[in-house]
């Protein structure tokens, strides 16, 4: 039934790039465009760097002064807590990345990139201040949109952590001779990933680009369908359709969540089978709406926080 419908999806998609040539010509530009001009720029220098780091065994010179409160509060090893300030600091699907590598290599248990998987995967600080944030109201601190994002990590790593069942700090496991790579090898696997990444932007650009030119005069639905699909679009389209707090809340929950598109782009990155991609979609859920209701909370008292 699956197949089928994959099957039946495949040919109307198709259909649909034969019959409007030209959205699905806007659509894969508009893809690219966003991914050699943003994404690649942003993304590839941290991804290199980051697996010379860990070829070179330095991951405890970056991690130690965060080593005892990653491994207190999170119950991470020193690979793990790695692989969560790379995913925080360097968005999607740096996190998945990183945690997918590091079981591959048996640098974190099984049940740890489990753990790590719910909570590893965010948009980056560079990515909320100088994109989300500018399709703010002025009335909405963009301080709040940060925390409503951010904060939310720590529930929901007490939820997988019970889920996980992970009840102790981790403890770094010994390096594999297989987790050694040369820089070339290193940089051939960041660009590999590299074009995995613009290959989902490019399609999803064009499908973002098809909901606008449906035919139904009800702009709020498009833009929070475009949202789900696509961040970039969505957050554009959401900033010119809501104003205030409305505006603001979807653009919260639409960072928060990644949209189908980071969903792919994470799938397309996540190698080992320990992994499942349905928990990780269902994590992602589960941290959207602990975003809407703590944005809806903060919104409500921004006079009495001393933040511009």
């Amino acid at each position: 039934m699956k197949k089928s419908f994959f099957r039946v999806l495949s040919v109307l998609a198709l259909l649909s790039l034969l019959a409007r040539p030209a959205i699905a010509l806007e659509g894969a530009r508009n893809g690219l465009l966003l991914w050699g001009s943003v994404i690649v720029p942003t993304l590839l220098p941290f991804m290199i760097c980051s697996n010379v780091i860990v070829t070179l065994n330095a991951i405890h010179i970056l991690i130690f002064p965060f080593k005892k409160i990653l491994n207190r509060f999170f119950c991470l090893s020193e690979a793990g807590s790695y692989a969560l300030v790379s995913g925080l600091l360097c968005g999607y699907p740096m996190g998945a990345r990183t945690c997918s590598e590091f079981m591959d290599h048996s640098r974190i248990t099984e049940k740890e990139g489990k753990y790590l998987l719910a909570i590893c995967n965010q948009s980056s600080p560079m990515f909320l201040l100088g994109y989300a944030a500018s399709g703010l109201s002025s009335s909405v601190p963009v301080w709040i949109l940060a925390a409503s994002i951010y904060l939310p990590v720590f529930p929901v790593s007490f939820a997988a952590r019970a889920c996980y069942k992970v009840t102790e700090p981790a403890f770094s496991l010994p390096v594999s001779k297989k987790a050694i790579q040369s820089f070339d090898d290193s940089l051939m696997d960041s660009c590999e990933v590299m074009v995995k990444i613009g290959g989902y932007i490019m399609l999803f650009s064009i499908i973002a680009l098809f909901i606008t030119k449906i035919p139904l005069h009800i702009p709020e639905y498009k833009a929070i369908l475009l949202g789900v699909v696509e961040i970039t679009t969505g957050i554009k389209a959401i900033s010119e359709t809501f104003q205030g707090f409305t505006g603001g809340l979807w653009i919260a929950a639409a960072t928060a969540f990644g949209g189908l598109s980071g969903i792919f782009q994470t799938k397309s990155v996540i190698k080992n089978a320990g992994l499942s991609i349905r928990h990780y979609v269902a994590w992602k859920a589960f941290h959207s709406l602990l975003t809407i209701i703590l944005f809806t909370l903060l919104s409500q008292v921004p006079e009495l926080v001393p933040f511009p």
